[in-house]
């Protein structure tokens, strides 16, 4: 399991589903209000809500929680939220960086702080990992979508930069500036994505043990239980065998 696969892998480990669902359900609300207040409310003329729609759908969200976040976004009275990036380590000294939108940056400064302290890490300055990663656009297809060298061929045409298929998914990665154009292109060939986000990507991955892995997972899901966290993203590497010993 790689750092920033949390997309698939983190999210729906282990936990009531319907509680994971609605926190999902969310997180995917805050995104698409904030899109839509930051570019205004027609997907058409705004990339970054398209995104935040498709992604929302490929959750299988209701019409009715997309179209009222939208109406939100417009509300003159509705929250105001803030993109705020901390960065951190966690066990085994793991990178980590979390994304949030936060209407009250104290409070989610103290819980991400709390949640490192308590599980091993240290939550530390802007700029103290985000140099080991590189910011890019990550398109994820299902594996049945086409056979790897499809995919492949498909993604350079589109304008990706690399793709790595294994049993489960297709993962094709772009220049973060170049996302909304690739998916676009991809989805002629390939149909709907099943996400399509802007992530950290890690340059290099840091292999962990099951001591540090355990640990590490408690931190992932409590920062993933928080309301104001979107993603988080790491340059850890656990091994198969070590997550099923965690039963993950």
């Amino acid at each position: 399991m790689a750092g920033h696969s949390k997309f698939k892998n983190i999210m729906h480990r282990k936990g009531a589903q319907d509680k994971k669902r609605s926190a999902l359900f969310s997180k995917l609300s805050k995104e698409i209000t904030v899109a839509a207040k930051m570019g205004g409310p027609d997907p058409e003329s705004n990339p970054r809500l398209r995104l935040a729609i498709q992604n929302a759908k490929s959750q299988s969200m209701p019409k009715a929680n997309i179209e009222r976040a939208i109406q939100n976004s417009q509300a003159g009275d509705g929250d105001n939220y803030e993109e705020v990036r901390y960065e951190g380590f966690g066990p085994g000294g793991v990178a980590l960086i979390v994304d949030s939108l936060t209407d009250n940056r104290n409070r989610t400064a103290s819980d991400i702080r709390a949640a490192f302290q308590k599980n091993g890490g240290n939550m530390g300055e802007t700029g103290c990992v985000s140099h080991q990663f590189e910011r890019v656009g990550e398109i994820i297809y299902p594996a049945d979508v086409a056979d790897a060298d499809t995919v492949f061929e498909a993604a350079l045409e589109a304008g990706a930069e690399n793709v790595e298929s294994d049993d489960e998914t297709h993962e094709i990665f772009c220049r973060a500036e170049d996302l909304n154009a690739v998916r676009e292109a991809l989805e002629q060939q390939l149909g709907e994505a099943k996400s399509a986000r802007l992530i950290w990507k890690a340059q290099i991955t840091v292999k962990v043990g099951e001591d540090d892995a355990r640990k590490l997972m408690n931190l992932l899901d409590v920062l993933d239980d928080n309301d104001d966290v979107q993603n988080v993203f790491g340059n850890y590497e656990v091994s198969e065998e070590i997550m099923e010993k965690l039963g993950a």
